[in-house]
C-alpha cells in the first residue's frame, strides 16, 4: 500500500504561478482590449492554485475546504451587498436618488463641485460604515451631476471613492474596520484612533487636490441646456418631486446612529423606500417586489436620466456577487497551500525596526489583495502573520491594525479584479484603470504611513506612548491586546528602550 504524498510548502516560484495566471490573463485583457470580464481568470488562477497545491501534496478536499470557508467568513458581507441592491431599487423608485440629483443640480457648480462631493461622501461613509453603500446611492447620484457640468467621470468617481473610503475607515460601524481591529486582537477606538495619524491627512491633502483641480483644472464647460435637460426629464418621470423625498437619506444617518447591525439596517431602510414609493408614486406591492428584485426601470427620452434611473435590484448585484465568490475562494485555497508563508516567510525574519514593520505589513496587505482579490483577506492574512512580531518589537497593536488598512482597505478599491474593484467600477461605470489616478486619499495613506515611519514618526508602542507625525515621542493610553502579548510586548520595549533601541521620554 502506496504511503499518501505528504503535503510540503510550494516553492517560490511555484507559489507565484497562480498570480502569473492571474495577472497575465488580467495585462492580456486590458492590452489586447479583450473586454472580459475578471471572473473568469480568476477562477483559472484558482485552479491553478489547486494543481500546485495538489503537486505539493495538498488534498483537494482541504483546499475545497479552506475555499467555502474563506466564502463563509465573508458570507454577511455578500448579503450585505445583494441587500444594498434591494436598497437602491427602492431608492429609485420612490424618488430619493434622483431628487438627490433634481436638487444637486439647482446648488452645485463647477469649482466646488469636487470637493463637495468628497466631503459629503466622507459624511455620510462615516454614518454608514459602507464605502459601498455610499457608492450605490450617493456615487450614482452624483457620477450624473457631474457629467452634465463636463467634469470627468474618472475625477468624479476619484473624489466619490477618496470620501467613502475615509468615512468608511473611521466608521465603528464598517465591517472591514470591526475585521482589523479583531484580527490584530485590539480595541476598536484605539484602532480608529491609530487612523487618524495617517488616513485624516491623507484625507485633507486629497480635499485640496480636488479644490486645486476645480479652480486651476479644466473641469469642462457647463451646459445649462443638458442640466435643464436631464430635471425635466427627472421631475417628468414621477409623480412627485419635492425634498421631502430625501428624508429617507436621513434615515439611514440615524440607523447608524443607533447602532443597528447592518443587514437588518439595510433592510428596514429599503423597506422605508418601499413605502415611500407606495405613498409618493403610486407603487403597488407588487410593484415593491420589483424594484427590490429587478430595481427600477424607465424610458424618458433623455439618455442621462435612464442612466441614472435604471439601476438597482437584487439581480444587479450578481455580477459582483459572482466576482467575490470566486475571488474569495481563490484566497483561501491559495492561503491553505501555503503560497504565502513561502514567499514573505523568510523575509520577516530580516525586520527589526519599526518602519521596516510597517512597510512590511502595508506591502503583504497590498500583496494579498492584489493575489486573492479580497479585502478581508488583506487584513486577515498580514494579522496572523506578524502579530507576534509586534510583540517582539515592542509595538502596539493597534499600529499593526493600522498598517493592515493602510495598505488594504483603501488599496482594494484600485485592483481592478478584486472583489471591491469590481464592485465600485461596475457602481460608478467607471474602468477601474481610469479612476486610480484621482483616488487621491487611497495612494496618499499607504505613502504617509510609510515615510513617516520611516523618519520615526506616527509609531505607536505598546505602553501607549507614541511619536507624532514629525517624531517627538509623546505620552498615550496603551492599546488593548490579549494580556499575554501585552506583558510580552511591555518586556520587549522596556529593553529596547534600555539598550538604546528606542527612544525613551523625558
Amino acid at each position: 500500500m502506496t504511503e499518501a504524498k505528504k503535503p510540503r510548502l510550494p516553492n517560490k516560484f511555484e507559489a507565484c504561478i497562480p498570480i502569473i495566471v492571474l495577472l497575465g490573463l488580467m495585462m492580456c485583457n486590458y492590452l489586447l482590449d479583450w473586454g472580459q470580464d475578471p471572473h473568469i481568470p480568476v477562477l483559472l488562477a484558482a485552479c491553478t492554485a489547486c494543481f500546485v497545491g495538489k503537486f505539493c501534496g495538498q488534498k483537494f478536499k482541504n483546499m475545497l475546504a479552506a475555499g467555502i470557508d474563506s466564502i463563509s467568513q465573508s458570507m454577511e458581507a455578500l448579503l450585505i451587498l445583494i441587500f444594498v441592491g434591494c436598497l437602491v431599487g427602492s431608492f429609485e423608485w420612490c424618488g430619493t436618488i434622483p431628487a438627490l440629483v433634481f436638487y444637486g443640480l439647482k446648488m452645485f457648480t463647477p469649482v466646488i463641485f469636487l470637493p463637495a462631493v468628497c466631503i459629503l461622501c466622507a459624511i455620510v461613509g462615516l454614518s454608514l460604515g459602507s464605502a459601498y453603500t455610499v457608492s450605490a446611492t450617493l456615487g450614482i447620484a452624483f457620477m450624473t451631476i457631474g457629467e452634465t457640468m463636463g467634469i470627468s467621470p474618472a475625477l468624479i468617481a476619484g473624489a466619490v471613492l477618496s470620501g467613502a473610503c475615509t468615512g468608511d475607515k473611521f466608521s465603528p460601524l464598517s465591517d472591514s474596520t470591526n475585521l482589523a481591529a479583531a484580527s490584530a486582537q485590539t480595541g476598536l477606538f484605539d484602532h480608529v484612533r491609530a487612523m487618524t495619524m495617517t488616513t485624516f491627512p491623507a484625507f485633507i491633502l486629497a480635499l485640496l487636490g480636488f479644490t486645486a483641480v476645480a479652480i486651476f483644472g479644466e473641469v469642462g464647460e457647463y451646459d445649462p441646456t443638458m442640466v435643464n435637460q436631464l430635471s425635466d426629464a427627472i421631475e417628468g418621470n414621477f409623480k412627485v418631486m419635492n425634498p421631502v423625498l430625501l428624508l429617507p437619506i436621513l434615515v439611514i444617518i440615524v440607523v447608524a446612529v443607533m447602532k443597528l447591525p447592518a443587514l437588518p439596517g439595510v433592510l428596514l431602510v429599503s423597506g422605508i423606500g418601499c413605502v415611500f414609493a407606495v405613498v409618493f408614486q403610486g407603487a403597488s406591492f407588487s410593484d415593491c417586489i420589483t424594484m427590490v428584485h429587478y430595481g427600477y426601470s424607465a424610458e424618458t427620452g433623455n439618455e442621462l436620466a435612464d442612466t441614472l434611473l435604471n439601476r438597482g435590484g437584487m439581480d444587479s448585484m450578481l455580477w459582483t456577487i459572482n466576482v467575490a465568490l470566486i475571488a474569495i475562494g481563490f484566497g483561501g485555497i491559495y492561503s491553505q497551500i501555503g503560497a504565502v508563508e513561502s514567499l514573505l516567510g523568510k523575509f520577516i525574519k530580516r525586520v527589526h525596526t519599526p518602519f521596516q514593520m510597517v512597510l512590511t505589513t502595508i506591502l503583504t496587505a497590498m500583496f494579498c489583495i492584489a493575489t486573492m482579490c479580497d479585502q478581508y483577506l488583506g487584513l486577515i492574512v498580514p494579522a496572523t502573520m506578524y502579530k507576534e512580531k509586534y510583540d517582539d518589537l515592542g509595538l502596539g497593536r493597534n499600529l499593526l491594525s493600522r498598517s493592515m488598512e493602510d495598505g488594504g482597505t483603501l488599496w482594494s478599491p484600485m485592483i481592478p479584479w478584486s472583489s471591491c474593484g469590481a464592485y465600485h467600477s461596475r457602481m460608478l461605470g467607471v474602468d477601474t484603470l481610469s479612476y486610480i489616478p484621482f483616488c487621491f486619499t487611497n495612494i496618499l495613506n499607504p505613502i504617509i504611513s510609510i515615510l513617516t515611519a520611516w523618519w520615526g514618526g506616527n509609531i505607536l508602542y505598546a505602553d501607549g506612548t507614541y511619536t507624532n507625525f514629525f517624531g517627538k515621542l509623546k505620552k498615550g493610553s496603551p492599546a488593548a491586546a490579549p494580556e499575554e502579548a501585552h506583558e510580552t510586548a511591555m518586556e520587549n520595549l522596556a529593553e529596547r528602550r534600555k539598550n538604546g533601541t528606542y527612544k525613551s521620554l523625558e
